[in-house]
């Protein structure tokens, strides 16, 4: 970064070309196993996170390392099974890490310290069914990382239609910014709060479900065909991607 600021004082770079060269330097390069983006909580509003369901355990635990090496920012896991979850225990425990596991959402938050603030708006989370709870606390990990108070209600859906309105009806007394709404089946929860509420709704479509709603195809289909306004919609089962939308949209609120 030195080199780069003392050629664009030097002339030897336009600001352009710093620019670029800054982005660039950005990234953190571990033993060619990966490329950390460690601007992404001053950029996105919550710090890097890490998919570990693929990976190679001692490639997980590298990255893991050289990260809190080199950062003083929190490390997220996602998709970390509870066993990895006690390897990784074992194996970093006797550092003074915090480690927050949230087992039904399978996601894990390294934290060097804990640091209390206001939170800079209301989201709320809602599933149909039980069976959803698992994407909705991935989504409520994300969203509370990035300085945002979730409030939840699972088990809401069109089943019992009933027992939405209360609970929609409190969101919005709380003032929430966003909803995200987790559904499988036939995927019909995320159109009717859109139908009820005037801020952004995030539709999360489960793999809850079977015949032809095995895997959750026809709850997506259903989400992006809904005729209510204001919806957006992520892949299935993606509570992370959803908490992270919802960042944006209040972060640039």
């Amino acid at each position: 970064m030195k080199e780069i600021l003392e050629k664009l004082v030097s002339g030897e770079l336009d600001i352009d070309e710093a620019e670029r060269l800054l982005k660039a330097n950005n990234i953190l390069e571990f033993d060619d196993v990966a490329k950390m983006d460690v601007e992404r909580n001053e950029r996105a509003g919550f710090p890097e996170a890490v998919f570990s369901q693929s990976k190679d355990y001692e490639d997980l635990l590298l990255i893991i390392k050289k990260y809190l090496d080199k950062r003083d920012d929190d490390l997220i896991i996602t998709r970390l099974s509870q066993e990895r979850y006690e390897r990784i225990l074992d194996d970093l425990g006797e550092n003074s890490f915090v480690f927050d596991y949230n087992r039904r959402a399978q996601i894990l938050v390294i934290r060097k310290e804990v640091t209390k603030k206001d939170p800079i708006a209301k989201i709320g989370i809602i599933t149909a069914g039980t069976s959803d709870i698992n994407v909705a606390e991935e989504a409520r990990v994300i969203v509370e990382e990035g300085g945002c108070e979730a409030i939840t209600s699972y088990d809401i859906g069109v089943a019992g239609i009933h027992r939405l309105f209360p609970q929609v009806a409190h969101m919005v007394k709380e003032g929430v910014k966003v909803f995200i709404v987790c559904a499988g089946m036939e995927g019909a929860l995320p159109s009717v709060v859109a139908g009820l509420v005037d801020v952004p709704v995030i539709g999360v479509p489960t793999s809850v479900g079977y015949g032809v709603g095995e895997g959750g195809r026809v709850a997506l289909d259903a989400m992006l065909q809904s005729c209510a306004p204001g919806i957006a919609v992520v892949n299935i089962d993606n509570g992370f991607g959803a908490g992270v939308f919802a960042l944006a949209i209040v972060k640039n609120d």
